[in-house]
């Protein structure tokens, strides 16, 4: 929300919630009654490109979302490098209105212009006729609106709405109050109008404009720099006519420079231009190689598991897993396809997630493998082998400690890590397991000063471990009576090795 919200801030279905798409309701409606009265051969090529033309651009978003999350946390050509607050996530939740608002649009100017139910598939004079209505008005007006909504009343009102993201995601492009979107739809109205009135219009050429738009926001604020140094030195006046995500995040970091829509040539005569500009792409290019502290290596769970990663889709990820709920069922074609390329090109793990805790750097990398694949005999090898080379990895990039989480960990897999511990005995990485961390947890909680301690506890991997670290330290254990015989039988060979500090209920200090 704008931080003093002025007029057609909100959305007019804010208040729905999912049921949104209701508003949707009267194309289909319509569509359903044309056919059912006239048959399909009814419904003319402009209006059977309206609901598909919707979807594509959800699933065209959704790619750029996931990509963008993938790439900003593996990616060493970040330009922000900092993390994305949980208040951006709920306030960028809702990227699909404007889809919604520009279907309504579209379907409103399908039933005012009866001119466009005649349109052919393709026309290459209302092709140029586009581009050049682009490169013309459509990015004069938003240049000289944009630097409006940057004057105190309106970007306090509205558009301060949009900079509260100053780490910038690709949907972060269409989160906009509502009024903005009026706005915006009437200056991208500005070419396909046009084509209609001048009789050249056609309906490829309105999905593929939308699509270049889309694509261009999407691109423009990604959070790392993917636009390749070469294209400009084979054409080098591109640069005037193409902005990169480091141009538009200067803007987000800045807020007095770099206007421009897509066509950065009207901040060059203006001279808004940010000098900085050229310096963020060559460094964002080169990017820098972040080094963590610590890794943590886990896997997928459930064939559903993927849409729960900060890589899927935001508003399953931020509930808990429910596979009960019908959409996920809808989702299970996607579901087996992504774990049948995992199998076949997963040849090692990914980074899902970068974390920072003061000067501690973390990340978690994830061994591209399901639960019920850990439970194959034959495809240990191959998960052993994944694990290795992200050992391996962490190594070599010099981090300090790479815990195995979950099945990572399986004594039948690896031995807890042993097997890695043995046949790399030099090793500067530390192996961790979950049990490790729970033994430090506890460790950590005793009193330095500590001379005994009582142990209330069954036997166990970790209460071994606990117990032989304390009697390292020269403090005496005492132990529950009703532990188990092994516990006790297994601390009891090292009593003479660590001068009787093992103490049972019964003897002569308990």
């Amino acid at each position: 929300m704008a931080t003093r919200p002025g007029p057609l801030t909100e959305w007019p279905w804010q208040r729905m919630g999912n049921f949104k798409y209701l508003v949707m309701a009267p194309v289909v409606v319509h569509g359903a009654y044309r056919v059912m009265n006239k048959g399909w051969g009814d419904i003319d090529l402009a209006y059977s490109l309206i609901l598909p033309s919707l979807a594509l651009r959800m699933i065209h978003n959704q790619i750029w979302i996931s990509l963008s999350r993938y790439q900003t946390a593996r990616s060493k050509h970040r330009i922000v490098d900092r993390g994305i607050e949980f208040d951006q996530v709920d306030r960028e939740r809702g990227w699909d209105d404007q889809i919604v608002f520009n279907g309504l649009l579209f379907y409103v100017g399908y039933l005012a212009m009866p001119s466009v139910r005649r349109f052919p598939l393709w026309r290459t004079d209302g092709a140029v006729a586009t581009a050049l209505l682009h490169a013309g008005p459509v990015e004069f007006l938003y240049y000289w609106f944009h630097r409006a909504l940057h004057h105190h009343f309106l970007y306090s009102r509205y558009h301060s709405h949009h900079h509260a993201s100053i780490v910038t995601e690709p949907i972060t492009s269409v989160i906009h109050p509502f009024g903005e979107h009026i706005v915006y739809f009437t200056l991208f109205a500005i070419p396909m109008l046009s084509t209609v009135y001048m009789g050249n219009g056609s309906a490829l050429v309105f999905v593929l404009y939308i699509v270049y738009i889309d694509f261009m926001n999407n691109m423009g604020h990604c959070n790392f720099e993917l636009v390749p140094k070469w294209m400009f030195q084979v054409f080098p006046p591109l640069k005037y006519l193409m902005y990169t995500p480091s141009f538009h995040s200067l803007h987000h970091t800045q807020f007095r420079t770099n206007y421009s829509l897509f066509m950065p040539f009207y901040d060059y005569i203006y001279s808004t231009m940010d000098k900085a500009s050229d310096e963020l792409y060559e460094n964002s290019l080169k990017g820098t190689e972040e080094t963590p502290d610590l890794v943590h290596l886990t896997h997928m769970t459930n064939l559903q598991s993927a849409y729960h990663l900060r890589v899927g889709f935001a508003s399953i990820a931020s509930k808990p897993s429910d596979n009960s709920e019908w959409y996920m069922w809808t989702l299970w074609p996607l579901a087996w396809l992504s774990m049948v390329v995992a199998w076949i090109y997963g040849s090692s793990a990914f980074v899902v997630e970068r974390i920072k805790l003061k000067k501690m750097k973390m990340q978690t990398w994830v061994v591209p493998r399901y639960n019920f694949q850990y439970g194959l005999t034959w495809d240990r090898e191959s998960i052993n082998d994944l694990i290795e080379k992200a050992i391996l990895d962490a190594d070599v990039r010099g981090v300090k400690v790479l815990s195995l989480g979950l099945l990572n960990q399986a004594k039948q897999l690896n031995g807890n890590g042993e097997l890695f511990r043995q046949k790399y005995p030099k090793l500067g990485v530390r192996i961790v397991d979950g049990s490790g961390l729970a033994i430090g947890v506890v460790l950590k909680s005793i009193p330095s000063d500590a001379k005994q301690v009582f142990l209330h506890t069954g036997t166990c991997k970790i209460a071994r471990a606990v117990a032989m670290a304390l009697c390292g330290k020269g403090i005496q254990v005492y132990l529950y009576l009703l532990a188990t015989m092994s516990l006790l039988l297994w601390v009891n060979s090292f009593v003479e090795y660590f001068h009787g500090n093992i103490f049972y209920p019964g003897d002569h200090e308990s």
